[in-house]
């Protein structure tokens, strides 16, 4: 069973510059621990005849032949810029992200 001591947790705290209360200790040390013991059940899983990955997956792209997903129109910048709605001198103009 992986378990995580105040003294650790304190350091983890202090890196991701943190402030925990005692109650928030508690709940942090035991959350920690729970998810340190699940990857303790991980270790114990038998990949021996398992191959490693290197990359996500092997799908590929079935709508197109070619992989190619731009469309021709587009190629071409300035056919984005005169498609694009709101232009102000050189630049795109598009909604704000943040209020």
């Amino acid at each position: 069973m992986a378990e995580i001591n105040k003294k650790e947790l304190e350091h983890l705290a202090d890196l991701a510059r943190l402030e925990l209360n005692p109650k928030e200790e508690e709940k942090f040390l035991k959350d920690l621990s729970g998810i340190l013991n699940y990857f303790q059940e991980l270790n114990e899983v038998n990949t021996d005849n398992v191959p490693p990955m290197n990359g996500g997956t092997e799908s590929k792209n079935i709508f197109r032949e070619d992989g190619d997903s731009v469309s021709p129109s587009f190629r071409d910048p300035k056919n984005i810029i005169e498609a694009f709605p709101e232009k102000h001198s050189r630049h795109l103009k598009v909604p704000s992200v943040f209020e």
